[in-house]
Order: structure tokens, then sequence, then C-alpha cells
């Protein structure tokens, strides 16, 4: 059935690119310089000029002459034609990054960008904004040719971008048209059409993205990054062109940052939730200080569905939420309960990680439960895993959070497996006030037994062996602290695992607790500082 405001939309988009509606004269530059203020990676940059692109942990082929002909998956192909990697050529900073860089921007607006993807609009918004925010960097010093041919894409794209909102991305990506947009606006003031559409559709993104307690809609802490990124540019950018931000952007800023930090482990990095990796702790500190008013890390997050359990040195983090709702759940893992710990600055016990640009069997593999900390049922998922999302998920998560003298305690659960084995999963949680003491049970209650494991991911700088009875496992992290992870109810293994939540994958291992089938359907386990 054809979409009436589809189709409305793409009506608009085809009309203002239309030769005979572009009345306005070119601008030979932008009017106001536009600045990209996050920083590029000179690795990246260099690795740019052999004519290899790096997106999440995968790698393309982008030279000139292949623009066109570039391989991947849909999202390493978006980033792409966003041209968001500028600034790692930038970074870089040689003769050769800025002609490669000119390069193939000319060979874009010589055909490559012909596609669809390319003009989707957070496509078309992450470009917008990457061309404005380099521009001393790869076309100021280009012949009138090159520049005019820009500025007049620019202005093309602008238009096709104005026509289309709001977006059907009802995601992350909707702020990252609009950021692209309202960069538009600023470098060309005689536009104004532009700032008044994209200020008429900002505050309903916002709401529909930013929850009350400052989560991103998506439920992933780099989702989260990324919009709270966008939102200090287009405040940036607002003010730079002197209008007042509007209050729904102000007041979203500020319940994001404090979100964030309550999603960060003691090394910085983000907890790895739904499609998250760690990135680098110096980038979230520049979102934050962009964001401005320091405050503490939210310890509860009820509408993103997180509780943060930190004490001493250790910070426990939790997903207690439903998974993100349809539309919204592109990067959803089956990850329902599952936690991290973080002793100091060492990560112990992590998640997986994610492979969001690999392929669809890495892709899932890392969006499975049994890649994160939690309990599985019969090897199943608690989440049906699909490629746009998710489609069977647990419909009701609960989760208590009691904090007294310094100590914690939280019980959660999830229906996710009602359906396939008519069971809950439920896990108590408690961290004493020294953080050094980290108790849990993990129970399956339904009528019939079931076949269930409760998996430990450990970070690979982690030292894990088991003990000559069998019953503990000791685990050792970088700065030399020692604990033993025990369980009662349950064999334990160590077993070998994998983690990508860094730059490049690595090898690592995974302490695994099998319930007995026949026995009682709970496991209790600690996780105690030795010595």
């Amino acid at each position: 059935m054809l979409d009436p405001n589809r189709w409305m939309r793409d009506a608009r988009r085809t009309l203002a690119r239309l030769p005979s509606l572009r009345m306005t004269r070119i601008p030979d530059a932008p009017a106001l310089p536009v600045r990209d203020p996050w920083p590029g990676d000179p690795a990246r940059g260099a690795a740019l000029l052999k004519g290899e692109l790096e997106l999440a942990g995968s790698t393309g082929v982008l030279r000139p002459g292949q623009f066109d002909t570039l391989a991947g998956s849909v999202l390493l192909r978006a980033y792409a034609h966003g041209f968001v990697w500028l600034r790692d050529l930038r970074a870089l900073g040689t003769d050769a990054a800025r002609m490669r860089a000119r390069a193939l921007v000319q060979e874009w607006m010589a055909g490559a960008g012909n596609t669809e993807l390319a003009e989707r609009p957070d496509v078309a918004g992450a470009r917008i904004a990457a061309w404005l925010g380099h521009y001393d960097f790869f076309a100021a010093s280009a012949d009138d040719g090159f520049r005019q041919r820009l500025m007049a894409r620019l202005v093309g794209d602008a238009r096709g971008l104005a026509a289309a909102l709001p977006t059907e991305e009802l995601d992350a990506r909707a702020l990252t048209a609009l950021k692209g947009l309202i960069a538009a606006a600023v470098a060309l003031p005689e536009h104004a059409a532009f700032l008044t559409r994209a200020l008429r559709v900002l505050p309903q993104e916002i709401a529909r993205q930013v929850l009350a307690d400052g989560c991103h809609a998506e439920r992933s802490p780099a989702q989260l990054l990324a919009a709270l990124q966008d939102l200090t540019e287009i405040r940036a950018l607002l003010q730079a062109a002197q209008v007042a931000p509007p209050s729904p952007l102000t007041g979203a800023i500020e319940r994001m940052a404090p979100a964030l930090r309550g999603l960060r482990h003691g090394d910085g990095g983000l907890a790895l939730f739904n499609g998250s990796k760690e990135d680098g702790a110096s980038l979230i500190d520049l979102a934050l200080s962009q964001a401005g008013r320091a405050g503490r890390p939210m310890t509860a997050l009820p509408e993103g569905g997180f509780h943060r359990l930190q004490a001493g040195r250790s910070v426990l983090i939790v997903d207690c939420g439903a998974p993100a709702p349809p539309k919204l759940d592109r990067f959803a893992h089956a990850g329902t309960l599952s936690f991290e710990l973080s002793i100091g600055r060492d990560r112990m016990i992590v998640n997986v990680g994610a492979a969001p640009a690999a392929g669809a069997e890495w892709r899932d593999a890392t969006r499975a439960t049994a890649a994160h900390s939690t309990l599985v049922i019969a090897d199943t998922s608690s989440s049906e895993l699909r490629a746009d999302g998710l489609g069977r998920r647990p419909e009701q998560v609960e989760a208590q959070h009691q904090e007294a003298n310094g100590a914690h305690w939280l019980e959660a659960s999830h229906d996710g497996y009602l359906r396939p084995f008519g069971a809950t999963h439920r896990r108590r949680l408690y961290m004493s006030e020294s953080g050094e003491d980290i108790r849990g049970e993990d129970a399956v209650e339904a009528a019939a037994p079931q076949p269930f494991s409760v998996r430990f991911h450990l970070h690979p700088d982690v030292d894990a062996s088991v003990q000559q009875d069998g019953e503990a496992v000791l685990l050792r992290v970088p700065s030399g602290s020692g604990w033993r992870l025990r369980a009662d109810g349950a064999r334990l293994g160590l077993e070998e695992s994998i983690y990508l939540g860094g730059p490049t994958p690595r090898r690592t291992e995974q302490v695994v607790l099998t319930g007995y089938q026949d026995g009682p359907q709970q496991v209790k386990w600690a996780i105690t500082k030795v010595g």
C-alpha cells in the first residue's frame, strides 16, 4: 500500500532538486565558517591514503576511481557517503591527505553520489556538515570550478534535505539530518527557509528520542553519545548564527550528560550494550565538556532501563530495561539483565561488544544473549534477532534498586523466555559498601525444568584460572588485584570467548555456570576480592 506521507516527501524532494527552482545565486563560498569540533584519527587518515575505510572494526576499499563500487554493509557504505571520515584526513594534515580528500569529493560529485543511499536524509546531513566543517581543509585552496560545483551540490543537497523532513528514520539518524540542515542554514544565510524548517522539526525529534532520564530511545550508550554530539553541535551552530537555542534543545543536553556519565566504566569508556563499543575516553570527555555543567553520574536511569551500582573502586552497570521499540531497535541486542563490572580502570566482566558494520553472521553473533553476561535458556536468545531489529522480545522487565549505607541491592526479572519456554528469568544482585563483595542469584521460574547457563565474559586483559578443586575461578586484573568467582548450584567451567569492544577483535575467556536440569532452577554466585 502506498504511504501518502512518504509519497509527499519524495515529491517535495524531487521538486526541490528541479533546476527551474534554483533561482538563488550559488555563493562562491560559505558566508560563515562552520567548524567540525571532533578530533580525527591520523592512523585512520593514513589508512585512507592506502584506500582503506574503517568503521567499527570493519574495513572497505575507498580509492579514487572506485567510490561507486564500494562494497560492504549498508552502515559502512552510508558512512562513506557521509564523509565524516574527512576529519581523519584532516588529523593527518599532510598535502597528500588534502589532495585525497579533494579527489574523493570530486569523484563523488561527478556521479558516485547519485544513489538512493547517498540521498538518505541522515547521510546527506552528515555530508553537508562534514563538507562545511572541513571546507578550509580540502576546498578553500581548490580552483574556482571545484568550489562552484561543491557549493552548488551543497545547496541542492540542503534543499532536498529540507523537503525530506521529518525523516522516516525515527532514531538518532534524524538528529544528524537536522544538524546538516542547520549547518547549511548557518553557512548559507540567504537560505533562511532551511533554518525555519529545521527549527520546526527539532523539538518533536528531541521529544521522541531523548527520554526523561536523559537516555536515548535506542537504549544504546553509543547512540546516546552520538546524539549528544549532534545536539551540542546544533546548539553551537545556532549560537554562531546568533539564534537562541530552543528550550527543548537546552533541556535535552542537560539531561543527557549525566546519563552518559552513568554509562561509563572506570576507564572512561562506554558500557557495551546494544551496539556499543568502548569508544575513546577522550572523545567522551570532549562531548561532556561541550555539553557543559559537570555533574555526578546517574545511578538509576528508569526510562532507559539501566542501573549503576558503584561502591569503593567497583562499578557494576546492569541492563534492566525492555528492548527499544520497533523502528528504534536497529542496534538492539538480546542482552536483557546482562551486566558489566569494572574495578578502578580495569574492566573485569564484560559483554562481547558489537560488530554493527560487519556481515550478518558476525553482527548477529554479537547480538545473541550468549554474547552477554547473563542467563541463557537452551542456547536461545531472550529476543528474536532480525536484520532490521528484534522480533519476539521481553515485554515485562521489572527492576527494584535499593541503596543503604553505601551497599546496593538490585532485583530484576524479564519474560523474554515466556513464549518459547514458559519461563521467567529473575536476577538478584548485591554489592557491599566496599565494592569488594558482589553476590548474585539467577533463577529460572518455569513449570518444567529448563536447561540453562549463566555466562560471565571476561575482558581480554583479565587473567583467569580454575582453582584445583574446580569450585572457583581466580581472576586477576592488570592493576594486580585478585578476585575469586565461585558458584553454588551449577557446574563451573572456563571456555573461549572473543571481545569486540575495542578497536580490534581479541581472544578472551568466559566463565560458564551450567545449571543442573534435574536440580534446582537457580544458581548462586559470588565475586569477592582476594587478600
